[in-house]
């Protein structure tokens, strides 16, 4: 994809006097990194404010989108989409339990999920054919084959395609001082994988300028903060505004900004959180009151929903909650798996997404907020020799979505009788991709230009207009 150019912004830049000159300075900066002209962005908000009636259903919908990743592949079997009447090495050993929904039935370890499915739109059609987590987490990721797919060998890379908050921080970034994307806890990787962390999880070949904001750590922890978000000691906001700088217009660098190593030189573009209380208030998670942290469940999972919650609240586009690194192989459960799903896997996700459906319906974020709970894929109908795990399985698999104009109450597509393949209405996980994007009101047929001009189609997907009113 050529060669990204290296920044030549050193420490944190400086800051003009004015903090109106600052900003100004910073979105003429962010135009030029885009590509796009002053003309050129209103002509593209003109476009957009007819674009939902070409597009089709739900275009635009949600101004948000909360993305659950549920790392490592859970069994499709044994969570949305159980298959009762099959035979025991394919049933598992659980029993399903009915829902909101006529006749649809979820396992019976997702009780809370049961008495939401009113919100739900259940997708059991999901597909592809790549069973390594690394491609396959880049694919769902980014809406593209990764550049090397079929892989777990493939580390993160320069020509990786760009996660969808990247492209979303491209075309329709935050309009104030919180950044456009944010990742947490962690950047996901597996001790299995040769490869390490998986690619498609910053922005790629657009540039680092691009790149999530990658929250790290534990929010349950009672000392959790967010690393770069406290100004260094003895430097007050007024200071920061005071100081001349912002590289490209003075050149002047504040000293003391050095000091913030854990924000990376292409991440200065954030830095506006640090003078903002709003924006740093964003992150505090105590702040919540103690009996909704005690819904969300007091775990790490829970509480990074209810911490993007907060940010999707305050108005970041697109925030992405992965699973955790719990020290046991995720959602992969080759071996074992109906006592890790039982014990320690489905309790925490049952609970935190049934109370951020609760929390943000009561808050009324759900109607404009897109939410998406899905992992790379699934498990394997047969259970292994001696009926205790499953494999990789990405024939076909399950995600949900709720909120951002989606049609609550439904189950899109179908899975034959063993979960083996779709029987109906397949949806790819560029399909997925291409769908969060159009309720955010971006085209997956737009092209942008790397680094080199040539333009390049976002998302290689086509959006599941059904599942919107």
């Amino acid at each position: 994809m050529g060669n990204q150019h290296a920044s030549n912004r050193d420490g944190c830049s400086g800051f003009l006097h004015s903090k109106a000159t600052r900003r100004a300075a910073v979105k003429a900066g962010a135009l030029a990194l885009t590509g796009l002209s002053m003309p050129g962005l209103f002509g593209a908000r003109a476009l957009a404010s007819n674009a939902a009636a070409s597009h089709g259903p739900g275009f635009g919908k949600a101004k948000r989108c909360l993305l659950i990743f549920m790392w490592g592949g859970p069994s499709q079997l044994d969570t949305w989409d159980p298959k009762p009447d099959a035979p025991r090495e394919v049933r598992g050993q659980f029993n399903s339990i009915d829902t909101k929904i006529p006749g649809v039935r979820i396992s019976e370890h997702f009780p809370r999920l049961a008495a939401q499915t009113h919100r739900l739109a259940i997708i059991r059609s999901m597909t592809h054919d790549d069973p390594a987590h690394l491609s396959s987490a880049h694919r769902l990721l980014t809406g593209h084959l990764a550049p090397r797919p079929y892989s777990d060998a493939a580390p993160p890379s320069p020509q990786d395609w760009p996660h969808l908050g990247s492209i979303v921080a491209r075309l329709n970034p935050s309009k104030g001082p919180l950044p456009s994307s944010v990742t947490m806890p962690w950047t996901v990787a597996h001790p299995a994988a040769p490869g390490g962390r998986a690619p498609g999880q910053n922005a790629g070949w657009l540039g680092k300028t691009f790149d999530p904001l990658a929250i790290e750590g534990d929010p349950n922890h009672p000392g959790f903060e967010v690393g770069g978000m406290n100004l260094p000691t003895g430097v007050t906001p007024d200071r920061i505004a005071a100081r001349q700088g912002l590289l490209g217009v003075s050149g002047t660098v504040v000293p003391a900004c050095r000091e913030m190593t854990s924000w990376s030189s292409y991440q200065e573009r954030a830095i506006d959180t640090l003078v903002s209380a709003e924006a740093r208030g964003a992150f505090r998670v105590e702040k919540e009151d103690p009996k909704l942290r005690d819904a969300y469940g007091r775990n790490i999972h829970g509480q990074c929903l209810l911490l993007g919650r907060r940010l999707i609240e305050a108005g970041v586009p697109l925030v992405t909650v992965n699973w955790h690194n719990d020290g046991q192989n995720f959602w992969d459960t080759h071996g074992d798996n109906f006592n890790q799903l039982k014990n320690r896997l489905m309790p925490p996700a049952d609970q935190g997404f049934s109370a951020l459906l609760d929390d943000m319906s009561a808050r009324g974020l759900l109607d404009d907020t897109l939410v998406v709970w899905v992992g790379e894929f699934g498990r394997t109908p047969k259970t292994t020799q001696g009926g205790s795990g499953r494999e990789h399985w990405p024939r076909c698999y399950s995600a949900v979505m709720a909120g951002g104009g989606v049609t609550p109450g439904q189950v899109y597509g179908s899975s034959d009788r063993f979960a083996a393949f779709p029987a109906s209405n397949p949806v790819s996980p560029d399909d997925l991709g291409a769908t969060m994007l159009h309720a955010l009101g971006i085209d997956p047929e737009q092209q942008v230009n790397d680094t080199v001009g040539r333009p390049l189609r976002i998302n290689d997907g086509r959006p599941v207009t059904a599942l919107f009113s």
